[in-house]
């Protein structure tokens, strides 16, 4: 497992909201260790028996919290991700949907300038399964806990909607995943495929990696050399948007193709290339999973 795990402690930005304190229920109901809401000015009252704090800081400071989840609108976002940021919070998982692009770029330049790693925008989070027996995984975000389950499959993922598809797939054809990540589909984001992929690599949990991408974009045609010269253990590779009319914007903000590239063809040509596993469909990624760790167990 990588990056949250069953003693990771969540504050939710905006959870006094319709969405933040919707699915602050969810994650508890799935057993992350929420510790708490913020919203300015609604300091003292508390949500789904939860405290709410005025600022990121006193939660931190008073309760340990190390990781955000931020449901707020778009035009907050940015003073949410900085506030999270100056509070010491080591990971951000940013929901929102909509944020500006030049408000994503300055909050990304203050990431790298501190020990915070971010995930998102426009994402559906991270999820590290909890085992059949318990409550002993995280959620963070918007994911659909019930369809994942405890196993050795990392998954790295810009589509919210492919990621539940595929998860399915892997969980009814009994391949169980390590963690899963949601990065998002706009253009400039946290996270990437290389700093996701080095750290499924260093992962003792995890046997083999699923990529999925969409058309739009170079970030599938360098993570495919990046692969080739840094990833030892089996990636099985995914890109959506096969079928896209040319010429037409599809999906994600970063779903544009331009030049010639970007295309689905290109970025399934450079898996191949580069020697990664490509598959077709949900059930297709589920089969290469499965004979891939055939493969890995007789060597």
């Amino acid at each position: 497992m990588i990056l949250v795990n069953s003693k990771t402690s969540v504050v939710v930005q905006g959870a006094t909201g319709k969405m933040g304190s919707s699915h602050t229920r969810r994650m508890l109901q799935y057993g992350t260790k929420v510790v708490a809401g913020i919203t300015p000015g609604k300091g003292g009252a508390d949500v789904h028996g939860l405290p709410v704090y005025d600022t990121v800081e006193e939660a931190v400071r008073i309760l340990g919290a190390n990781c955000s989840c931020i449901f707020v609108p778009p035009y907050l976002a940015l003073d949410a991700g900085l506030e999270a940021v100056a509070a010491g919070i080591e990971l951000i998982v940013l929901i929102t949907e909509g944020m500006p692009p030049q408000d994503t770029a300055k909050l990304v330049a203050a990431v790298k300038n501190s020990k915070t790693r971010l995930i998102g925008p426009n994402c559906p989070g991270i999820i590290t399964p909890s085992s059949a027996n318990g409550m002993d995984g995280c959620l963070v975000g918007i994911l659909p806990g019930s369809i994942f389950s405890k196993g050795p499959v990392g998954m790295i993922s810009k589509s919210g909607t492919l990621t539940y598809e595929i998860a399915l797939a892997l969980t009814n054809a009994g391949q169980g995943q390590s963690t899963c990540i949601g990065v998002g589909g706009d253009p400039i984001k946290g996270m990437d495929y290389k700093e996701l992929l080095q750290m499924f690599e260093d992962d003792k949990e995890t046997e083999v990696i699923v990529l999925i991408g969409e058309i739009g974009g170079t970030a599938e045609e360098e993570a495919a050399e990046f692969i080739k010269r840094q990833i030892k253990k089996p990636v099985i590779g995914f890109i959506a948007g096969v079928t896209a009319p040319p010429g037409k914007r599809m999906g994600h903000a970063g779903a544009i193709i331009s030049g010639g590239k970007g295309t689905a063809n290109s970025k399934i040509a450079a898996f191949k290339e580069n020697g990664i596993r490509v598959a077709m469909t949900p059930n297709e990624v589920a089969q290469q999973v499965q004979e891939a760790r055939k493969q890995l167990a007789k060597a």
